[in-house]
């Protein structure tokens, strides 16, 4: 499999804070990329990074093709329906033929579950339904890398599920993806790789059996050792 992403040393800074510290990472087509790392380690701004959201001070980001990205809002248009919500980009930014752009959409609705929905309106839908929209709002524009922010966050414990195990689906399909989440099951279940951030650095770059299983440093055991006391108190 041939690289479709290469980060060489990306620094970000706001004002006097440096929040990502000579970042180089190269992602593979087809690999399942899961960064992980406390709150404020740069593991969202990273991503941001790659997409083009925020500017860069220092490095290079080089993509193959076209990035998707989810957040953990939706940021569905609340006067347009579900179907008019997938299709809008297609036709005014990709100039799609419209029987095309729809016939896709709903196929894609029904491959998650929501066929019944397409004619919806963004406040009758779940908040676990509109994530499931807003990840088919990316993967229609056809993108060589998806991007995933914490898409997880917003929803109740629930609706986790059905969202995790759409994105579960995509790695199946050998779709390249970057996913930042505290969701370490998940995490260890679809990661070919994970990396660790602390402080805007890669503390740690390896494999799941690794990282969750033997982790190479004192702060990667810390890290996780709080999320077995969660499981243990919960």
């Amino acid at each position: 499999m041939g690289e479709v992403l290469k980060i060489e040393h990306l620094s970000k800074s706001y004002e006097d804070i440096k929040v990502l510290d000579d970042i180089s990472i190269s992602v593979k087509a087809g690999e399942v990329l899961v960064i992980v790392g406390p709150s404020g380690c740069g593991k969202s701004t990273l991503l941001r990074c790659i997409n083009g959201l925020e500017d860069i001070q220092d490095g290079k980001v080089s993509i193959e093709g076209r990035t998707g990205m989810v957040f953990q809002s939706y940021d569905l248009f609340p006067h347009m329906s579900v179907l008019q919500n997938l299709m809008l980009a297609p036709l005014k930014v990709q100039k799609r033929r419209k029987d095309e752009v729809k016939k896709e959409a709903e196929a894609m609705l029904e491959r998650v579950g929501l066929s019944s929905k397409k004619n919806n309106y963004p406040r009758q839908l779940s908040g676990g339904q509109k994530q499931r929209v807003a990840i088919v709002r990316a993967l229609i524009m056809h993108p060589e890398v998806l991007l995933f922010d914490e898409v997880t966050a917003a929803l109740d414990p629930e609706m986790v599920r059905e969202v995790l195990d759409v994105i579960l689906d995509l790695a199946k399909q050998n779709k390249t993806m970057l996913i930042v989440t505290h969701e370490m099951a998940f995490a260890r279940a679809i990661a070919d790789r994970v990396i660790f951030l602390e402080g805007g650095k890669i503390i740690e770059d390896t494999s799941p059996a690794q990282f969750f299983d033997d982790p190479r440093t004192e702060r990667a055991k810390k890290f996780l050792s709080t999320f077995e006391y969660e499981k243990v108190h919960e």
